[in-house]
């Protein structure tokens, strides 16, 4: 199956599922079946358009962290050299420093993988865009609404990267 079908699969699949979901969510608590609809309809687009969009993002994440490792220790020197060097900036290098070699020292020189990181940022994109367009919406049920959006895409996020990840090593 080529990456556009299933893409479009996905986002079929997510609209169907999430309209059903939002719409029995909100028929409990609100007697306004306009209401009720226009969120099934909201939510059900939403969820199809964010899984195009995160399954795009997802891939060029992947794509281009996928298989790099990350190690703390040179996170936060990065950071905090592009500050100013006053006597607080020193201080808190220091401090972070003094942290980082003891978890170094604790951690034993391992690395977190790309892999964790690639859904995370997607992922947060989706669940903002997914709150914040049911609070304009005025989802009667939001959090009942948008909690199984958000565990959900985290789920394929990460089943996915490893397709992803899977796919590219076989080709290699």
């Amino acid at each position: 199956m080529s990456s556009h079908l299933r893409l479009f699969m996905s986002a079929a699949v997510s609209f169907a599922f999430y309209f059903a979901w939002t719409y029995w969510a909100n028929n409990m608590v609100s007697d306004d079946m306009d209401l009720v609809l226009r969120s099934a309809i909201v939510q059900g687009t939403l969820s199809a358009t964010i899984t195009l969009l995160f399954t795009f993002a997802l891939e060029k994440v992947v794509a281009r962290f996928g298989q790099n490792c990350y190690s703390l220790v040179f996170v936060v020197p990065i950071l905090c050299s592009v500050h100013s060097k006053t006597l607080q900036n020193i201080a808190i290098f220091r401090t972070f420093n003094s942290a980082l070699d003891l978890s170094a020292q604790k951690a034993g020189g391992t690395f977190v993988p790309g892999t964790v990181f690639a859904p995370l940022l997607p992922l947060l994109v989706q669940a903002s865009i997914a709150i914040i367009v049911n609070v304009i919406n005025q989802t009667p049920n939001l959090w009942l609404t948008v909690a199984p959006s958000i565990f959900f895409t985290g789920i394929y996020g990460y089943v996915y990267t490893f397709t992803l990840l899977k796919q590219r090593d076989a080709n290699a």
